[in-house]
């Protein structure tokens, strides 16, 4: 889930309501069906992964005993915390040898691994990020976001991600949430956002008449028509099924080839033209 909106909308207000470093002042916050309010804050964060556009790592504390900090407040035994530790290692991609050093000694990108790694300790069930990518390099911020949604996929984890960049809001949300003066404008999917957007503030926030962006949110599979019967492959140039309009109009364009051959799980399943991907994004704004 993404909260997307102009600066002061509310979004990292709402984020911080959530875990109580901001106490709400009316209304209720709930987390399965418990208000916040009613448990110890303590407790409640403990519960709660965080991660915030500057890391906020502890720089006295090395990298392991940083990823460490929640398991060892739970109280988890020496031998259970270095063994979460190691899993970790694994999940968001930190070589073994980083652990012995301090967050100054480390990249962005690397720190921000961390800064996952240590919200993911204490296998919480939710967690919220506030920008955490704003301030990297485009390239690291492009594969933290692939992370993320790998990590999503794999852990199965409820996320609430504060964003000011709507490429990367359409890229990560399931749903999203525009804000706008502490109000939630719409509450979507990517597709009806851009497609059907509730207000004039909403299309010019996600440049709903950017088809191209549209593309990026329709599968292959959606425009892809089937196989002829005896079909030879030849040297059409590969795109799967579950890939992205935009990215298989992209391949068109670098190749020039006529059409793309369309497959899943290794298997040709489909064709690819030009003129697919035009019908498709015409049908879609309709």
């Amino acid at each position: 889930m993404v909260l997307i909106g102009p600066s002061g909308c509310g979004k990292t207000t709402t984020l911080r309501m959530i875990n109580r470093l901001i106490e709400p002042t009316s209304g209720r916050i709930e987390i399965q069906g418990e208000d916040v309010t009613d448990l110890p804050a303590t407790d409640l964060r403990r519960g709660i992964g965080y991660v915030i556009q500057q890391v906020g790592l502890f720089p006295h504390r090395t990298i392991e005993a940083n990823i460490a900090t929640v398991p060892r407040t739970l109280g988890w035994d020496r031998s259970r915390i270095r063994a979460r530790v190691e899993e970790l290692v694994e999940v968001v991609g930190i070589d073994r040898e980083m652990l012995a050093r301090y967050p100054d000694e480390l990249s962005g990108g690397q720190q921000q691994r961390v800064g996952i790694a240590r919200a993911l300790a204490g296998d919480p069930d939710y967690m919220l990020m506030d920008e955490p990518f704003g301030a990297i390099d485009a390239i690291t911020r492009s594969a933290l976001q692939g992370e993320i949604l790998r990590l999503q996929q794999q852990l199965q984890k409820t996320i609430l991600f504060v964003s000011h960049d709507v490429d990367e809001a359409l890229r990560l949300g399931d749903r999203i949430i525009v804000m706008n003066a502490g109000r939630i404008v719409q509450f979507d999917t990517p597709f009806n956002l851009l497609t059907q957007p509730a207000s004039p503030f909403v299309h010019e926030l996600l440049g709903a008449d950017d088809m191209v962006r549209q593309l990026g949110l329709l599968p292959v599979n959606a425009a892809m028509m089937q196989l002829p019967d005896h079909y030879q492959n030849g040297n059409k140039p590969v795109v799967n099924a579950v890939d992205n309009l935009r990215d298989a109009l992209s391949l068109i364009l670098k190749t020039g080839a006529p059409e793309l051959s369309v497959v899943k799980d290794g298997e040709p399943v489909g064709l690819l033209t030009l003129e697919h991907i035009r019908n498709c994004a015409v049908e879609a704004n309709r």
